[in-house]
């Protein structure tokens, strides 16, 4: 019963959108006027009346994660980094201290772990444990501007990416996810980097991250740019 409220209050969420992804069809031409226009009123509902900058999702014990954890990525095949060693996090635009990061680097600064529950546009659950670094701790050391209202955040995986508004990054449940399940985060699920919140649908948690840009525009999404909603709020 718990899942299928959930699951209801997911399809609210998402609108259209989730309905159409759910039955594996975007619309085309036809859908794609009408997904926009929903998308916006959900994200003005998402972002200025449910959006709690403190409220915190549940949290799980460990030994209640789930089996299997459904993997999703964008480019035809599983993506890797030919060099892993070579690979850092970008942090740029509006700020006043451009950050080159490694993973080393990231992982001395504070840990977060806790174990949650993964929300699905296409209307399934999954519980897991993440392990990373706050974001809020990244837009400490780097500084944005007053007027970076928002972040951009980057995939080495076809190049995707999504847009957040800078009050739902600094969420304290909101991380840059190097950890899975008290391991190493798996390619399958966006090694070396992901970002994480369990108040975000799926398609919002950009993996195989490798850039974060803040800018005072507001920016689009792979998924948002064809009609998802832009605030993905659970």
């Amino acid at each position: 019963m718990t899942d299928r409220r959930d699951f209801l209050k997911l399809v609210a969420g998402a609108g259209t959108a989730s309905l159409a992804a759910a039955c594996s069809w975007d619309g085309g031409d036809v859908l794609r006027p009408k997904l926009l226009a929903v998308s916006r009123v959900n994200d003005w509902v998402g972002e200025n009346i449910l959006f709690s900058p403190t409220r915190l999702a549940r949290t799980y014990d460990p030994a209640e994660r789930s089996p299997a954890f459904p993997s999703y990525f964008i480019s035809p095949t599983m993506p890797f980094l030919k060099d892993p060693g070579a690979w850092r996090l970008r942090v740029d635009g509006m700020v006043r201290q451009p950050l080159l990061l490694s993973l080393g680097d990231l992982m001395r600064m504070p840990r977060v772990s806790y174990t949650v529950k993964h929300h699905c546009v296409e209307g399934w659950t999954a519980l897991a444990t993440w392990h990373g670094v706050p974001v809020s701790a990244i837009v400490e050391r780097c500084q944005p501007l007053d007027l970076a209202r928002y972040i951009r955040f980057a995939s080495f995986d076809s190049d995707y990416f999504n847009g957040w508004d800078r009050t739902s990054a600094l969420h304290p449940q909101t991380i840059l996810a190097y950890g899975m399940n008290d391991h190493a985060l798996p390619p399958a699920h966006g090694a070396p980097l992901r970002l994480y919140s369990p108040t975000k649908l799926g398609y919002k948690l950009t993996k195989y991250l490798v850039s974060m840009t803040f800018t005072d525009k507001r920016p689009g999404g792979y998924w948002e740019d064809q009609g998802y909603p832009w605030f993905g709020g659970i």
